[in-house]
């Protein structure tokens, strides 16, 4: 009488090792499609505002709130040194800043062609692979 029993133990591993893989290849194709800073108008109180990024993407969970992001300011856009924002959103105004700037915050698409080799980012966090967000804040 034949002993099947390691060719049936060879033959479930290999299809749990199948599944396995096409089960962890479906979460890479996950990918942010935007970004959005909240509020999306605000006046600086005391020289300073608080702003949230979310970033939303094609497969659940589709909203995550905060979203950790790169974040920066311009002016018309231009860099600007009058607005500094944290790497948790928190804006300030320098005490010479006065008028309307841009908030912005954006997170790489490392699925998206080319990721890494670009260097044309724009100076309000646009460019290449970026997914950005913006915001206005006025500086009294």
């Amino acid at each position: 009488m034949k002993n099947y029993r390691p060719q049936l133990l060879f033959c479930l591993l290999v299809t749990a090792a199948a599944i396995t893989l096409a089960c962890g290849s479906s979460t890479s194709s996950r990918m942010l499609q935007s970004v959005a800073v909240t509020p999306a108008t605000a006046t600086a109180q005391n020289s300073q505002f608080q702003f949230t990024a979310a970033g939303f993407y094609n497969m659940s969970p589709t909203k995550v709130m905060p979203l950790t992001a790169t974040w920066g300011a311009c002016l018309q856009q231009a860099a600007t040194s009058d607005v500094t924002v944290s790497t948790t959103g928190l804006a300030q105004c320098t005490p010479s800043a006065s008028g309307t700037y841009t908030v912005w915050a954006f997170d790489t698409n490392p699925a998206k062609p080319g990721f890494g080799t670009c260097t044309a980012i724009t100076a309000c966090g646009g460019g290449c692979n970026r997914v950005t967000g913006t915001a206005q804040l006025t500086c009294p």
